[in-house]
């Protein structure tokens, strides 16, 4: 049971792809506020252990790492599918999926071109360091190749897991509301890259892009914001250059 969150994470399989309740022994003067704070720095404290062995295992492979989060059908899946497409001629692409159920997500995945393993987290609404640990070692991804991580679709606690990646990048899309970032700070704090997505619709929603960027600037000064339509294509070769740029900047490094 997860304590920051609440979640069962006990449960999480991964397939490759071709709150707190006190215990009767507990101190009973003790605050459960208290109590329940403890555990949770405890929580994260030994996922970043976990996340900086991650973080080490893929530097010493070269492997440029980038944990993608959002709501639910904010289209990270389909970003995923024409970026593989993309660059799979270019680059050795692998994708760690999170869902709750279903291998539906890395089925696409691989159809696109990359090789895939799926995390099923039962009822955990997050991927941690020990499954993203596990997927790593199942999937073994090519050394000097792009891993994507497609993280369990919520804006609250992926925010505070770190997996070992190099960069979390936030996608939004014009049918969620321009408060967003307002809403999950946390998120949008933690991201080096905000992605809003499925700018095709902007004619039909209401939603302003440019205020959008600035609730998200309000909380990140510094993140960067992409506008893209991962259905049609537009805007999706900036995206395919902040990839490159990260890419090169981590070759030489490691030269």
């Amino acid at each position: 049971m997860c304590a920051t969150c609440g979640c069962g994470d006990d449960g999480a399989t991964i397939t490759l792809a071709d709150h707190h309740h006190p215990h009767p022994h507990d101190h009973p003067h003790e605050h459960p506020h208290t109590e329940t704070i403890s555990l949770e720095q405890r929580v994260l404290a030994k996922n970043d252990v976990l996340a900086e062995q991650n973080r080490q295992w893929l530097a010493d492979r070269g492997i440029l790492t980038f944990n993608i989060t959002s709501s639910p059908g904010a289209g990270k899946t389909t970003l995923l599918e024409r970026t593989i497409r993309h660059l799979s001629a270019q680059r050795r692409v692998s994708v760690i999926e999170g869902d709750q159920e279903t291998l539906l997500d890395a089925d696409r995945i691989t159809a696109a071109g990359a090789r895939a393993v799926q995390i099923n987290t039962g009822a955990g609404c997050h991927l941690d360091a020990e499954m993203i640990e596990r997927a790593l070692h199942t999937l073994e991804p090519d050394s000097g190749s792009l891993l994507f991580i497609e993280n369990v679709g919520n804006l609250v606690c992926p925010a505070l897991f770190d997996l070992g990646e190099n960069s979390k990048i936030v996608v939004i899309s014009v049918t969620e509301g321009t408060d967003k970032p307002l809403k999950y700070p946390h998120m949008f704090a933690a991201a080096g890259l905000v992605i809003i997505n499925k700018i095709d619709l902007l004619p039909y929603v209401d939603f302003d892009l440019d205020l959008s960027a600035r609730h998200a600037h309000s909380v990140n000064p510094g993140v960067e914001i992409l506008p893209v339509s991962a259905t049609t294509g537009d805007g999706m070769d900036v995206w395919f250059q902040w990839i490159d740029t990260r890419a090169n900047g981590l070759s030489l490094r490691c030269d």
